[in-house]
């Protein structure tokens, strides 16, 4: 028990604190950040909100898209306000904990499984994951050539783990297979809502989530012109793919420290602005990204949703399913 508490604060200080550690260090030794005070800097952030809110609506809509395909009868209202509800529970949760937040509180007022709504969920996720690599690997070429290229050992080594791994992964299939197939019997509701991407509306949405993309790359380049920040689209673009390939990377709630690292990196990168203001941009940035959508999200969670007792009341309604169906 206490190698295993050891062990869990080690990881804390490894995700958690050193990524914060690193980006107040950064900061502290940059001049001190300046905001917009003019009428065209002012009406920038104000259009910048304006932007992430019609993504946010854009989002609400793809997911009830994806709920309906999946044969869950869940509400166009409801798609579109657990998504905030959704993006405040990660901002405020470590591991990305509004997912479930989403999932439990949909789960009470439906009739599909709690795995069901979880799995159109995860294809949300594929469906961002293969935009941003679209993205990542048409616009961002330029962008990732400036990372440090490894040595031949590293690469060596890498290769190494990586076949470790692979045969580490192949002695535990032969060793808990049938341990393992019934894992894949019960996660078997997670996959069909994105089994169900490889169609034609499956195409749909994908150039859907690419146009939410675009979307929210404008929500960078408001920002931008408000701290003098010049970002084209395609630079935008880049930045975005990038800074949210780095936040899949575990870290704090609202991903503290491996974001702002991603975005000090990506801006610095494509542009030539000081340090001080990316600094400013950053702070910004952070702002019109997670606290709006953090307020409005507890807001409904609240009064749409009944607050913390109803989540504990769609966490014990998920248990007894679980029990159910297992026995």
């Amino acid at each position: 028990m206490l190698h295993r508490t050891t062990g869990k604060r080690l990881l804390l200080l490894v995700v958690w604190v050193v990524p914060i550690a690193g980006v107040v260090w950064w900061a502290t030794k940059q001049q001190a950040p300046t905001f917009p005070t003019t009428f065209g800097g002012i009406m920038a952030l104000v259009g910048a909100l304006a932007l992430y809110a019609v993504a946010t609506l854009m989002r609400g809509e793809r997911w009830a898209r994806i709920l309906w395909r999946s044969n869950v009868e869940a509400t166009r209202e409801d798609a579109y306000a657990l998504v905030p509800v959704g993006y405040m529970g990660n901002n405020v949760l470590p591991a990305r904990g509004g997912e479930l937040l989403r999932t439990f509180l949909l789960g009470g007022r439906v009739t599909a499984t709690k795995r069901t709504i979880l799995g159109t969920i995860v294809a949300e996720r594929v469906l961002d994951a293969v935009a941003l690599g679209v993205i990542l690997i048409v616009l961002a070429y330029d962008l990732l050539r400036r990372l440090p290229k490894p040595n031949e050992t590293l690469l060596l080594v890498g290769g190494g783990l990586v076949v470790a791994a692979a045969l580490i992964a192949a002695i535990a299939f032969l060793r808990y297979r049938e341990r393992l197939v019934f894992l894949l019997r019960a996660l078997a509701p997670l996959a069909q809502p994105s089994k169900q991407l490889l169609s034609r509306v499956g195409l749909v949405l994908l150039g859907v989530s690419l146009l939410i993309w675009c979307v929210e790359a404008s929500v960078y380049m408001a920002v931008g012109h408000a701290v003098d920040i010049t970002l084209n689209l395609q630079d935008a673009l880049a930045v975005v793919a990038f800074t949210n390939a780095a936040s899949l990377i575990p870290a704090a709630p609202g991903y503290i420290g491996t974001y702002d690292a991603a975005v000090i990196f990506a801006v610095g990168a494509v542009t030539t602005a000081s340090k001080s203001t990316i600094l400013s941009y950053l702070l910004l940035l952070r702002f019109v990204l997670f606290i709006p959508i953090t307020v409005a999200g507890l807001g409904l969670l609240v009064f749409r949703y009944g607050g913390l007792s109803r989540i504990r009341a769609a966490r014990e309604a998920a248990r007894t399913e679980t029990v159910t169906a297992a026995a």
